[in-house]
C-alpha cells in the first residue's frame, strides 16, 4: 500500500472526523485526482518541442499525457483551431497518491528558495492549485537531457465542500504551506 494513503487512512481521516465532526466516513474530504498541464506555446513554430515536452511530463507522471489543441484561431500568433499546443495527464488512485507523495517531500523541497506553498491558491470549492516554473525538481528528470526549461500547473482535486476542509486534509497529508 502506499505511504500516503496508508497515512490518510490511520492519521489524517480520525484527525478530519475529530476536527469538523463529521458522524459518516463518506464526509470525510480525500484527493479525487490530480491534472498535470503543461502548455508550450513555442509548439506552434517548433513542433518538436512539443515531444519534449510529452517527454518530461511522462517521466513526471509515470503515465502518457494526452496532446491539448487550440480552440480558437489566433492570427496575431500564427496559431490555427485544432493545433497542438500542451499536453495533461490526469492520475487518479495509485499513480496519484504516489505522484502526490513525490511532489510534496521530493520536489517541492528542491525548488529554490522554497519557504512553503501559498495557501491562497483554493478555488472556492475545496481544489488546489500550484503552478511551477521549472520541471528540474523532480529527480526524474536528467538535467543534460532537456532541451528548455519549462513550467507546469498542477491541479489538486479534493471531494472537500470548503477551502478550510481541503487545507486541513492538505496539512495533514504533509504539503508544506507558508507558515
Amino acid at each position: 500500500m502506499d505511504r500516503l494513503k496508508e497515512k490518510y487512512q490511520k492519521e489524517v481521516a480520525p484527525a478530519l472526523t475529530e476536527k469538523f465532526g463529521y458522524k459518516n466516513v463518506m464526509q470525510l474530504p480525500k484527493v479525487e485526482k490530480i491534472i498535470i498541464n503543461m502548455g508550450v506555446g513555442e509548439a506552434v513554430g517548433n513542433p518538436k518541442a512539443l515531444d519534449a515536452a510529452v517527454t518530461d511530463l511522462t517521466a513526471i507522471a509515470g503515465q502518457k499525457p494526452q496532446l491539448t489543441r487550440a480552440k480558437k484561431s489566433l492570427a496575431a500568433w500564427k496559431l490555427r483551431e485544432g493545433m497542438p499546443i500542451g499536453c495533461k495527464v490526469t492520475l487518479r488512485g495509485t499513480r496519484m497518491y504516489q505522484f502526490l507523495d513525490k511532489f510534496m517531500n521530493v520536489a517541492l523541497p528542491r525548488v529554490r528558495d522554497f519557504r512553503g506553498v501559498s495557501e491562497k491558491a483554493f478555488d472556492g470549492r475545496g481544489n488546489y492549485a500550484v503552478g511551477l516554473r521549472e520541471q528540474l525538481i523532480f529527480p526524474e528528470i536528467d538535467y543534460d537531457k532537456i532541451d528548455k526549461i519549462r513550467g507546469m500547473n498542477i491541479v489538486i482535486v479534493t471531494s472537500a465542500h470548503t477551502d478550510e476542509e481541503a487545507k486541513e486534509l492538505l496539512r495533514l497529508m504533509g504539503m508544506p504551506f507558508r507558515a
